[in-house]
């Protein structure tokens, strides 16, 4: 009798050969959420703004443990278990004593403490992520554009191309896979037929122009919180436009009593002095617009920055004024900073304004000095 032949059917677990790549994607994956809940105290970080971002930023994140099962205090039974819908990395048992913060407290105490340290990332990396929920609002295209900008976008794998385009991983997985086919473990003797290449397009997109008026009050009751708070949000605005826009104009505008338009370097660094006369600035970049930027060409965006302190009599003309430059704007951003919540002259009579292009934001500590940015410049939902 003929013996049957026996087939037998394995499987190797390759998920376990893909433990360090996971690990790898769940820290930078911490290290994103690091960022993310980090924003607002890295955008009023001061030795950021006085170097001009051209630096690596340190940002604190907690160690990222082994995986590894925990007794599911909850139920006493069994150890925790997910129901289904569990990912890696997700805590399935809490200890109750483990919950609690150690290493803290006013007394000295005898358990450890958690394992946090610095990762640095580039300045570029935190605008990426600053930046990505962000757009000028009400932004149309114009009649004339000054400037066309191309984008290359990668949309395709092929077996020919230029080494330059070469994808790397892409490549390292075909020569993976036709070694196993062959019985062989690793990568080696990569062959032409192992080469894969990134193909892409250029996109050639209208840039509608844009020009931004930064307005600052810089008279003598704006003490040092007042001046470091309007001076960080210009400087994250600036970065911002200039990042993700090709043909964007910034007029800085300072004022006391008078306005005057300045060099970029000295509007981040021009003294306190004088009274208040809001209206000077405003009626400055009227003038501006008159002279230079026509509305059927032109995104027009006014952002003006003060303490609130105003002379009196002059804030009926401010409102006049900011009127007319509504008519003029795609919008109208006010911001006012107000450590102690106090009554400002200016917000009195700005509450009143009821257009929808007119925006205001009040700033009470550094941290919300983020939060005016996604504020004012807030990506809008697609229709």
């Amino acid at each position: 009798m003929q013996q049957q032949p026996v087939f037998i059917v394995s499987r190797e677990d390759w998920s376990l050969h893909r433990k360090g790549y996971n690990d790898q994607a769940r820290h930078q994956q911490r290290v994103r959420d690091a960022i993310k809940n980090n924003l607002p105290d890295l955008v009023s970080d001061e030795s950021i703004i006085l170097s001009d971002g051209r630096r690596t930023v340190k940002v604190p994140i907690k160690s990222l443990d082994e995986a590894h099962f925990v007794y599911n205090y909850n139920k006493k039974k069994h150890v925790g278990q997910g129901d289904g819908d569990s990912q890696v990395g997700d805590v399935l048992g809490v200890d109750p004593q483990a919950a609690k913060k150690p290493g803290q407290g006013q007394d000295a105490g005898d358990q450890p403490g958690e394992d946090v340290y610095d990762t640095e990332i580039s300045i570029d990396e935190l605008e990426d992520m600053l930046f990505d929920e962000m757009e000028l609002p009400n932004l149309e295209q114009k009649q004339k554009e000054q400037l066309q900008t191309s984008e290359i976008v990668f949309h395709d794998i092929r077996k020919k191309g230029i080494m330059s385009n070469i994808d790397k991983k892409r490549t390292l997985l075909e020569n993976l896979r036709r070694n196993a086919n062959a019985g062989r473990r690793g990568i080696g003797g990569i062959s032409p037929d192992d080469l894969r290449y990134k193909t892409w397009t250029e996109i050639v997109k209208p840039q509608s122009n844009a020009v931004i008026f930064a307005l600052m009050d810089t008279s003598g009751s704006m003490g040092a919180f007042e001046k470091y708070c309007a001076r960080s949000f210009f400087f994250w605005m600036s970065r911002f436009l200039r990042k993700k826009y090709e043909h964007v104009e910034i007029i800085y505008i300072a004022h006391h009593t008078e306005a005057k338009v300045v060099e970029e370097e000295d509007f981040f660094t021009r003294g306190e002095s004088g009274g208040t006369i809001c209206s000077s600035a405003y009626q400055r970049a009227l003038e501006i617009i008159e002279e230079r930027y026509p509305t059927e060409l032109w995104n027009i965006y006014p952002f003006h920055f003060s303490d609130g302190d105003n002379l009196t009599s002059d804030n009926e003309r401010c409102v006049r004024l900011i009127e007319k430059l509504i008519e003029r704007s795609n919008m109208f951003g006010y911001g006012e900073i107000n450590q102690y919540n106090r009554s400002s002259t200016l917000m009195s009579a700005y509450k009143h304004i009821t257009n929808k292009k007119f925006k205001h934001f009040i700033i009470r500590e550094k941290g919300e000095v983020y939060k005016a940015l996604t504020h004012f410049f807030a990506k809008q939902q697609a229709q």
